[in-house]
C-alpha cells in the first residue's frame, strides 16, 4: 500500500510538472522569461537597484497581465538578478546587492591576477548548478522543508544569529580587534530607529530621515559602492590607472573545476536550508558559505587574494537561497526574504494568497512558475557564459568615466528606494565613513553583515525573553538552541586554539 501510495505521489508530480511546463514553454511565457532574466542580470549588475525594487516597480505594469506570465517574469527577474550582482564584484570590487559582498573578497583579486574570466565563469555555473539543486528541492521536499522551519522558534533564530556574528573571525585579516570593532559598529548601525517593541526613537538625533532605521542597500552601497569611488578619487594619482586585463582562455581549468566542483555543492546546500529560515536570506547564506570554505580549505591563507572557492561557494549559496525562500513564500505565504515580500504583494494584488490552498486552487500559476525557474537558470547559463568576454570588456573602460558611472547608478539606486534625499545624503556620509575604514585597514565587510543580523538578533532575542517571561535559561533548555549556541562559542575559540597549537608544534 505504501509502494502504491508512492506511486501515486510520483504520478501526480510527474502531472504537475506536464502543467507547469506547459505553460512555463507557451512562446509568450518564454519571451517574458527572457527578458526577466536579461532584466535581473542587468539590475543585478546596477548597484542599490535590487530585485525587490525592480519587481515593485514593475507591478503596475503588469497589472491586467496574465498572473502566469508575471510571475515568470518575477522569477527570472529573482534569479538573474541574484547572478547579475556578482559581475561588477569580480571585476570593479562593487556588490551590485548585499548578498554578492562575499564574491568581491577574492572575485576582484582575481581580476587583478587577469583571471576574470574563470571566475564569471565560476560564478556562472555555480548559479546554475544552485538554482537547479534549489528548485528541484523546492519541488520534492517544501511541505517537509517547511514543518523544520516551523521548528524555529525566537530562541533558536538568536543562536543562529550568534552564530553567524562569531563566524566573523573569519574576515579578520591581520587584527580580529579590527574586525571586531567594524561588527559593533555595523551592530550600533542596526540600533537605529524605531524600537519595534517600545516604539521609541533610538539614536535618530531629532532626524526624521533616521525614524525609519537604515536601510540595508544604504549601507551595502555606501561602504562598498561610494565608498570605492572615493577611495579611487583619493588615490588615482599614487596607485596609477592600472588595468586588469583577460589572460588565458575563458573557460575553467581542470585544477579550478577540481576546487570548484566541491564549493558548488557545500554553498548549495547551506544557501538552500539558509533560504528556507525567513530572514536569514542570501546575505547569511553567502556569508556562512564563505566562512565554511575557508575553514576547509587547505590553503586558507589563499583567501582574500584570489581563491576560486572564494567565488564558487557564495555564488552558489546566494543563488540556492533564492530558490529556499520560495518554500515557504509558496507553502505557507510567508515571506523569507525582501524580494519575496514584494511578490507577496503581487499574489495579492492578483487576489491570490499563497499558502497550501493555492496548490490546488492554482496549480497552473505555481506549477507554472516552479518550471519556468528550470528555465530560467537554463537561460542565464546560455545568455551569460558567452557574454563573459563582453563583460570583461568593462574593464576596459576608463576609470574616471567607470566610476562616475558608478557613482551616478548608486546615487540613483538610493533615491529610487524612497524617493527622498535624505538617503542620497547618507549614502554619501556612510562613503565617507567607508574611506577612512579603508585608510586605517577596517574590514568593511564585517559591518555590513552586522547591519543585516543585528536587528535580527535583537529582536529575536527580545521575543525570547518575552516568551520565557524574562528567563535567561531558555537558551540553554531548548536542545537546538543549546547546540548552535555551543557551535557558535567553538566558532569563536576556535582561531585562538588554532594559533595556541600551531605554537606549540614549533616550539
Amino acid at each position: 500500500m505504501v509502494r502504491l501510495a508512492d506511486m501515486g505521489q510520483l504520478a501526480q508530480l510527474g502531472d504537475n510538472l506536464a502543467v507547469g511546463f506547459g505553460a512555463a514553454l507557451a512562446p509568450l511565457n518564454v519571451l517574458l522569461g527572457v527578458v526577466g532574466v536579461t532584466l535581473g542580470t542587468a539590475v543585478g549588475v546596477l548597484p542599490g537597484v535590487g530585485p525587490a525594487l525592480t519587481i515593485s516597480m514593475l507591478l503596475p505594469l503588469t497589472f491586467g497581465m496574465d498572473p502566469t506570465g508575471a510571475f515568470i517574469m518575477f522569477g527570472g527577474i529573482y534569479y538573474g538578478a541574484m547572478y547579475g550582482g556578482s559581475t561588477t564584484s569580480i571585476l570593479v570590487k562593487i556588490p551590485g546587492e548585499a548578498a554578492s559582498v562575499m564574491t568581491s573578497l577574492d572575485g576582484f583579486p582575481m581580476t587583478r591576477k587577469g583571471r576574470a574570466g574563470a571566475a564569471l565563469a565560476t560564478a556562472a555555473i555555480g548559479s546554475f548548478v544552485a538554482g537547479t539543486f534549489a528548485t528541484v528541492m523546492l519541488m520534492l521536499m517544501a511541505p517537509v522543508l517547511v514543518e523544520v522551519a516551523l521548528g524555529f522558534g525566537p530562541s533558536e533564530y538568536f543562536a543562529l544569529m550568534v552564530l553567524a556574528l562569531t563566524a566573523l573571525g573569519g574576515l579578520s585579516g591581520e587584527s580580529r580587534a579590527k574586525t571586531a570593532f567594524a561588527m559593533f559598529l555595523g551592530l550600533a548601525l542596526g540600533t537605529i530607529g524605531i524600537d519595534v517593541q517600545t516604539g521609541q526613537a533610538r539614536f535618530t538625533f531629532g532626524l526624521q530621515g533616521l525614524l525609519g532605521g537604515l536601510n540595508v542597500v544604504i549601507v551595502t552601497v555606501g561602504l562598498f559602492a561610494v565608498g570605492e569611488v572615493f577611495w579611487y578619487a583619493a588615490t588615482r594619482q599614487t596607485i596609477g590607472e592600472e588595468r586588469a586585463g583577460l589572460a588565458g582562455h575563458v573557460r575553467l581549468t581542470r585544477e579550478d573545476w577540481k576546487r570548484s566542483f566541491p564549493a558548488w555543492i557545500r554553498g548549495t546546500v547551506i544557501g538552500f536550508f539558509t533560504g528556507i529560515l525567513p530572514g536569514a536570506g542570501a546575505t547569511v547564506a553567502s556569508f556562512l558559505s564563505y566562512d565554511v570554505e575557508r575553514r576547509v580549505s587547505k590553503s586558507p591563507g589563499e583567501f582574500g587574494s584570489g581563491a576560486i572557492e572564494g567565488v564558487a561557494g557564495p555564488e552558489a549559496a546566494n543563488n540556492a537561497s533564492a530558490g529556499g525562500s520560495l518554500v515557504p513564500l509558496l507553502a505557507l505565504g510567508i515571506p523569507g526574504s525582501g524580494t519575496t515580500a514584494v511578490m507577496l504583494a503581487a499574489f495579492q494584488m492578483y487576489g491570490l494568497q499563497p499558502g497550501p490552498l493555492l496548490f490546488s486552487q492554482d496549480s497552473g500559476l505555481v506549477w507554472g512558475l516552479i518550471a519556468s525557474l528550470y528555465v530560467s537558470n537554463l537561460l542565464l547559463l546560455v545568455l551569460n557564459l558567452p557574454l563573459i568576454r563582453l563583460w570583461v570588456c568593462l574593464l576596459q573602460v576608463p576609470k574616471p568615466l567607470l566610476f562616475s558611472t558608478v557613482l551616478a547608478f548608486s546615487t540613483l539606486g538610493v533615491y529610487t528606494l524612497n524617493n527622498n534625499i535624505f538617503d542620497v545624503a547618507f549614502v554619501y556620509v556612510i562613503g565617507v565613513l567607508a574611506f577612512f575604514m579603508r585608510r586605517h585597514g577596517f574590514p568593511i565587510a564585517p559591518t555590513v553583515l552586522a547591519v543585516v543580523l543585528g536587528p535580527l538578533l535583537e529582536q529575536q532575542f527580545r521575543r525570547a525573553m518575552a516568551i520565557s517571561d524574562g528567563d535567561p535559561t531558555i537558551l540553554l533548555t531548548r536542545p537546538l538552541t543549546a547546540v548552535v549556541l555551543a557551535l557558535a562559542v567553538a566558532a569563536a575559540f576556535a582561531p585562538t586554539l588554532g594559533h595556541y597549537v600551531a605554537d606549540r608544534r614549533r616550539s
